[in-house]
Protein backbone atom coordinates (compact mmCIF):
# COMPACT_ATOMS: atom_id res chain seq x y z
CA UNK A 1 0.00 0.00 0.00
CA UNK A 2 1.08 3.55 -0.80
CA UNK A 3 -0.45 6.60 0.76
CA UNK A 4 0.23 9.84 -1.62
CA UNK A 5 -1.23 13.04 -2.51
CA UNK A 6 -4.21 13.38 -4.57
CA UNK A 7 -3.37 14.57 -8.24
CA UNK A 8 -5.94 15.50 -10.89
CA UNK A 9 -5.72 12.13 -12.54
CA UNK A 10 -7.27 10.34 -9.44
CA UNK A 11 -10.72 12.68 -9.72
CA UNK A 12 -13.02 10.24 -11.07
CA UNK A 13 -10.95 7.41 -8.91
CA UNK A 14 -11.70 9.13 -5.29
CA UNK A 15 -15.28 10.20 -6.48
CA UNK A 16 -15.88 6.19 -6.66
CA UNK A 17 -13.95 5.38 -3.79
CA UNK A 18 -16.25 7.97 -1.93
CA UNK A 19 -19.35 6.59 -3.56
CA UNK A 20 -18.65 2.99 -2.43
CA UNK A 21 -17.78 3.46 1.32
CA UNK A 22 -21.14 5.14 1.93
CA UNK A 23 -24.64 4.83 1.60
CA UNK A 24 -25.28 7.91 -0.82
CA UNK A 25 -22.98 10.08 -3.29
CA UNK A 26 -23.30 13.10 -0.51
CA UNK A 27 -19.58 12.82 0.20
CA UNK A 28 -18.36 12.46 -2.90
CA UNK A 29 -19.97 15.47 -3.93
CA UNK A 30 -18.93 17.11 -1.09
CA UNK A 31 -15.18 16.30 -1.84
CA UNK A 32 -15.56 17.53 -5.28
CA UNK A 33 -16.97 20.72 -3.94
CA UNK A 34 -14.69 21.54 -1.40
CA UNK A 35 -11.53 20.36 -3.93
CA UNK A 36 -13.12 23.68 -5.83
CA UNK A 37 -13.32 26.30 -3.19
CA UNK A 38 -11.52 25.19 0.20
CA UNK A 39 -8.05 26.17 0.90
CA UNK A 40 -5.67 24.77 2.34
CA UNK A 41 -6.60 21.16 1.12
CA UNK A 42 -4.86 17.89 2.50
CA UNK A 43 -5.95 15.18 -0.05
CA UNK A 44 -4.81 12.08 0.41
CA UNK A 45 -5.28 8.45 -1.48
CA UNK A 46 -4.09 4.93 -0.74
CA UNK A 47 -3.05 2.83 -4.08
CA UNK A 48 -2.76 -0.83 -3.42
CA UNK A 49 -1.72 -2.85 -6.78
CA UNK A 50 -2.19 0.51 -8.59
CA UNK A 51 -5.67 1.47 -7.69
CA UNK A 52 -6.85 3.49 -5.25
CA UNK A 53 -8.64 2.13 -2.61
CA UNK A 54 -8.88 4.99 -0.19
CA UNK A 55 -9.18 8.77 0.06
CA UNK A 56 -8.89 11.55 3.19
CA UNK A 57 -9.61 14.85 2.94
CA UNK A 58 -8.71 17.64 5.62
CA UNK A 59 -10.25 21.26 5.13
CA UNK A 60 -10.20 24.55 7.38
CA UNK A 61 -12.73 24.83 9.99
CA UNK A 62 -12.98 27.99 12.03
CA UNK A 63 -13.68 29.00 15.26
CA UNK A 64 -15.42 30.98 16.26
CA UNK A 65 -13.72 34.40 17.56
CA UNK A 66 -10.47 32.24 17.50
CA UNK A 67 -8.96 33.69 13.34
CA UNK A 68 -5.10 33.66 14.78
CA UNK A 69 -5.71 29.54 14.84
CA UNK A 70 -5.39 27.39 12.08
CA UNK A 71 -7.43 24.25 12.45
CA UNK A 72 -8.53 21.34 9.78
CA UNK A 73 -11.34 19.41 9.95
CA UNK A 74 -10.91 15.76 9.03
CA UNK A 75 -13.68 14.35 6.95
CA UNK A 76 -14.64 12.95 5.13
CA UNK A 77 -12.29 9.04 4.86
CA UNK A 78 -13.35 6.54 3.00
CA UNK A 79 -11.75 3.15 2.00
CA UNK A 80 -13.84 0.78 -0.80
CA UNK A 81 -15.41 -1.81 1.44
CA UNK A 82 -13.35 -5.19 -0.08
CA UNK A 83 -10.50 -3.34 1.60
CA UNK A 84 -11.66 -1.95 5.17
CA UNK A 85 -10.34 -3.11 8.01
CA UNK A 86 -6.74 -3.52 6.70
CA UNK A 87 -5.50 -0.63 8.18
CA UNK A 88 -5.79 1.49 5.39
CA UNK A 89 -8.00 4.24 6.96
CA UNK A 90 -5.76 4.08 9.35
CA UNK A 91 -2.49 4.89 7.39
CA UNK A 92 -4.32 7.84 5.66
CA UNK A 93 -5.01 9.27 9.26
CA UNK A 94 -1.68 9.12 10.61
CA UNK A 95 -0.09 10.80 6.93
CA UNK A 96 -2.85 12.46 7.22
CA UNK A 97 -1.87 14.48 10.85
CA UNK A 98 1.61 14.12 10.08
CA UNK A 99 0.88 16.62 7.05
CA UNK A 100 -1.38 18.85 9.12
CA UNK A 101 1.60 18.85 11.16
CA UNK A 102 3.76 20.30 8.72
CA UNK A 103 1.61 22.47 7.60
CA UNK A 104 1.27 24.48 10.27
CA UNK A 105 -1.72 23.11 11.45
CA UNK A 106 -2.58 23.63 15.13
CA UNK A 107 -5.18 21.54 15.99
CA UNK A 108 -7.81 19.17 13.66
CA UNK A 109 -11.45 18.05 14.57
CA UNK A 110 -13.45 15.46 13.58
CA UNK A 111 -17.03 14.52 14.10
CA UNK A 112 -16.47 10.89 13.62
CA UNK A 113 -17.03 7.04 15.33
CA UNK A 114 -15.94 7.62 19.32
CA UNK A 115 -14.15 3.86 19.06
CA UNK A 116 -12.12 4.55 16.01
CA UNK A 117 -10.78 7.90 16.37
CA UNK A 118 -9.13 7.96 20.41
CA UNK A 119 -6.82 5.80 18.94
CA UNK A 120 -4.94 8.46 17.18
CA UNK A 121 -5.04 11.19 19.87
CA UNK A 122 -8.16 12.49 19.47
CA UNK A 123 -10.37 13.52 22.29
CA UNK A 124 -14.04 15.10 22.64
CA UNK A 125 -13.85 18.65 22.28
CA UNK A 126 -15.73 19.72 24.53
CA UNK A 127 -12.58 19.28 27.06
CA UNK A 128 -11.48 22.50 25.22
CA UNK A 129 -14.67 23.89 25.51
CA UNK A 130 -15.13 23.89 21.50
CA UNK A 131 -18.17 22.75 19.86
CA UNK A 132 -19.90 21.85 16.99
CA UNK A 133 -21.84 24.19 14.96
CA UNK A 134 -24.22 20.56 14.21
CA UNK A 135 -25.81 19.02 17.08
CA UNK A 136 -24.18 16.29 17.64
CA UNK A 137 -23.29 14.35 20.92
CA UNK A 138 -20.42 15.05 22.66
CA UNK A 139 -18.11 12.28 22.29
CA UNK A 140 -18.57 12.44 18.63
CA UNK A 141 -17.50 15.49 18.27
CA UNK A 142 -13.38 15.52 18.63
CA UNK A 143 -10.31 17.54 18.70
CA UNK A 144 -6.39 16.23 18.24
CA UNK A 145 -3.94 18.94 18.98
CA UNK A 146 -1.15 19.06 16.98
CA UNK A 147 1.13 22.06 18.14
CA UNK A 148 1.65 21.38 22.37
CA UNK A 149 -0.52 24.15 24.18
CA UNK A 150 -1.88 25.90 20.98
CA UNK A 151 -5.53 25.18 22.12
CA UNK A 152 -4.65 26.78 25.36
CA UNK A 153 -7.57 29.11 26.49
CA UNK A 154 -9.13 28.47 23.72
CA UNK A 155 -13.04 27.98 23.08
CA UNK A 156 -16.04 28.47 20.84
CA UNK A 157 -17.95 26.81 18.01
CA UNK A 158 -16.24 25.26 14.97
CA UNK A 159 -18.02 26.10 11.76
CA UNK A 160 -16.96 24.42 8.83
CA UNK A 161 -16.85 24.89 5.27
CA UNK A 162 -21.03 25.63 3.59
CA UNK A 163 -20.37 22.68 1.22
CA UNK A 164 -20.72 20.04 4.60
CA UNK A 165 -24.72 21.50 5.11
CA UNK A 166 -25.49 18.87 2.34
CA UNK A 167 -24.10 16.11 3.89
Amino acid sequence: MRIRPEDPNDLAAVHAVNEAAFETSAEADLVDALRGKAQPLISLVAEVAGSIVGHILFSPVKLADQSGHMLMGLGPMAVIPQHQRQGIGSALVREGLKRCTESGCEAVVVLGHPAYYPRFGFVPASRYGVSSEYDVPDDVFMIMELQPGSLRGVSGKVSYDEAFSGV
